[in-house]
């Protein structure tokens, strides 16, 4: 029998409630747009910018700084907005998809998974994880 997937909402806060608990330390000290942390993590570079900034929330874009050996489309880069209010971030946007639904209907026309936002965003906190514990700035102040 085939059972329907259903989003698992409580699993899905505690992942954006950690998600956001890790970027905070992250974020450059000011949350002005434009503003801007760049990371050494072993051979790789990561940028956190900081492109809108409210009263509740804040848009920032992460990527992995390439030197022009990859192409663009293997680069991971991920739009995520923290909500501030609610303390948790969530990610809006991860390569070529410019709007994640909760569920997609499988299967589809660009073979997302059923679960595709839960699982970008369980890689925003693999990866956050790994540069908290792996990362040096580079800006001797943020």
């Amino acid at each position: 029998m085939n059972k329907r997937y259903t989003v698992d909402l409580a699993g899905i806060m505690r992942l954006y409630e950690t998600n956001y608990a890790k970027l905070l330390p992250l974020l450059p000290k000011s949350d002005q747009v434009g503003d801007v942390c760049v990371y050494q993590v072993c051979d790789l570079e990561y940028q956190l910018t900081i492109t809108e900034s409210t009263r509740y929330t804040t848009l920032v874009e992460l990527w992995q700084r390439s030197d022009g050996e990859l192409p663009l489309y293997l680069i991971p880069r991920l739009t995520v907005r923290l909500y501030h209010d609610a303390r948790v971030a969530e990610v809006c946007t991860a390569q070529q998809i410019s709007r994640l639904k909760p569920r997609y209907d499988y299967p589809n026309l660009r073979m997302h998974q059923q679960d595709e936002k839960h699982q970008v965003n369980r890689f925003l906190g693999d990866w956050l994880a790994y540069c908290l514990r792996h990362g040096i700035s580079k800006q001797s102040v943020c």
